[in-house]
């Protein structure tokens, strides 16, 4: 069996996750559960960047999830919805190369 990792993000946190492409996504978020103390019922996982809402009872491989991938974490809200998807990017806090270098003439 091959091991892979997946990157689970959200706001400005990233869980570096360890499964195997046969994991159901049910599996993962259960692996989540412990660590954010929310329910598996709660989460939803989105493969970025895609926006794919991946679901509960199909396998990671069967979902095209590869080693590496980043999925969004979103939870359920009081009105039973869930949040939008919101991953802070390094831009959001560092400038851009090109502007960082920009020298005036």
């Amino acid at each position: 069996m091959q091991i892979m990792y997946i990157r689970v993000k959200r706001n400005k946190t990233t869980f570096f996750l360890q499964c195997m492409p046969s994991e159901t996504v049910l599996q993962i978020k259960e692996k989540l559960e412990e660590l954010i103390e929310q329910p598996a019922s709660d989460q939803q996982l989105i493969l970025m960047p895609n926006h794919q809402v991946l679901d509960d009872f199909k396998s990671l491989a069967d979902q095209k999830v590869e080693n590496d991938a980043v999925v969004a974490l979103t939870l359920r809200k009081d009105d039973d919805e869930f949040e939008e998807v919101n991953i802070v990017r390094p831009s959001d806090f560092y400038p851009p190369l090109e502007s960082a270098y920009a020298t005036s003439s």
